[in-house]
């Protein structure tokens, strides 16, 4: 596992050069045609980074498995949390200088974010265990979710619109997010859709009844709750 992962890092850094060299020529070049065939790269470099530690993968299994999401609901929840990860990335990264100023401290870092996120997650997983234990016919709400499971930015879609647009080419920086998100997105999706299949093969083997429905939701929000608020705690206690 050490060596896939160490393997990945040291991918991402090459398509990461090699990508801000494209962006770099396309600045002085203008030539379309080179930008968009260095694009299958980053979509590439999105998957590879989406398959390094982070990005939710855990907590949008735990999502899906523990609210049951359909088919087209999983997949949905997945491509919104990738779309919220790269698009706040692209916000801040063309936003006005005081944003950048007030929420980035670190490279890739955005604290308000972060904190909000994670507010927000904690927020889900009481009610996914409220509702758990006192059942009601209120539906679930994949999309706030998403929204806040994605709200921290991609530090290196950040890293490259900010690069591209010290250039004078910021529309360079937004084709790269796309084929960011379509990386991102695809191995989100299989994420979500591995989750909605676990789950479907759970509700088949414990049957129709409600009680277990329950208990898997409540399980689910127990998990997610947890996944937010370990890393406090590690730190309270170092």
């Amino acid at each position: 596992m050490t060596d896939i992962l160490a393997f990945l890092v040291a991918l991402q850094d090459d398509i990461q050069r090699s990508v801000a060299d494209q962006i770099s020529a396309f600045s002085a070049s203008g030539d379309w045609l080179a930008l968009l065939g260095a694009m299958p790269l980053a979509v590439v470099f999105g998957m590879a980074h989406a398959l390094t530690p982070g990005h939710n993968k855990l907590v949008l299994a735990t999502f899906v498995l523990g609210e049951r999401l359909g088919l087209l609901k999983a997949f949905a929840t997945s491509m919104l949390l990738s779309a919220t990860h790269i698009g706040s990335a692209v916000a801040i990264g063309f936003g006005a200088n005081w944003l950048v100023s007030r929420t980035i401290t670190q490279a890739g870092r955005a604290p308000f974010l972060e904190t909000t996120s994670q507010v927000l997650l904690a927020a889900i997983a009481v009610w996914m265990v409220w509702r758990a234990i006192w059942p009601t016919r209120s539906h679930e709400h994949p999309g706030l979710f998403a929204v806040a499971a994605g709200l921290v930015p991609c530090p290196l879609t950040l890293f490259t619109v900010v690069m591209a647009t010290s250039m004078g080419s910021p529309e360079a920086g937004v084709i790269f997010a796309l084929a960011m998100l379509v990386g991102v997105g695809s191995v989100l999706s299989l994420v979500g859709l591995a989750a909605h299949v676990g789950a479907a093969r759970m509700s088949g083997l414990v049957g129709r009844f409600e009680l277990a429905g329950r208990v898997i939701l409540g399980l689910g929000g127990t998990m997610l709750l947890m996944l937010v608020i370990t890393p406090h705690i590690q730190r309270l206690l170092e």
